[in-house]
């Protein structure tokens, strides 16, 4: 869940053109994600955590003026399509926890701990409070 993803875009400039890229970018700037070139090629990615990821798409729908030209089009379906490959990394430790104990509630802290890379602590807490449902 804190790792980075990262999410080809191929061709960008062609597809939405050059001011929306640069748009694009500043808005990706703002949710702690980078939007820039791979390497020296035409090709673009975007990197960063898959919540602030998803929050910058959510973000680039809610343009009213960039959405009505369909400048971002090509961009948000690419980041929703790749999003959906990142499912884990959207919900939170937390809440992914105290769901898997609901699903299995025979499940040791041991598998919650392999299952999602938490520390013992955070898997006795959310036991607890799935308990206390």
């Amino acid at each position: 869940m804190n790792d980075n993803i990262s999410i080809s875009l191929p061709a960008l400039i062609h597809r939405i053109g050059r001011e929306a890229v640069k748009q694009a970018q500043a808005i990706a700037t703002q949710y702690d994600c980078d939007l820039k070139r791979v390497r020296r090629s035409r090709h673009w990615c975007m990197v960063g955590k898959a919540l602030k990821i998803q929050s910058c798409s959510a973000h680039l729908q809610a343009e009213p003026l960039l959405v009505a030209d369909g400048a971002f089009g090509y961009l948000i379906k690419k980041l929703e399509s790749a999003l959906l490959q990142h499912a884990d990394k959207l919900e939170a430790l937390d809440a992914k926890l105290i769901r898997l104990i609901t699903d299995n509630p025979a499940m040791t802290l041991g598998e919650l701990m392999q299952l999602t890379q938490c520390t013992m602590t955070q898997a006795r807490l959310a036991r607890f409070q799935a308990d206390s449902w």
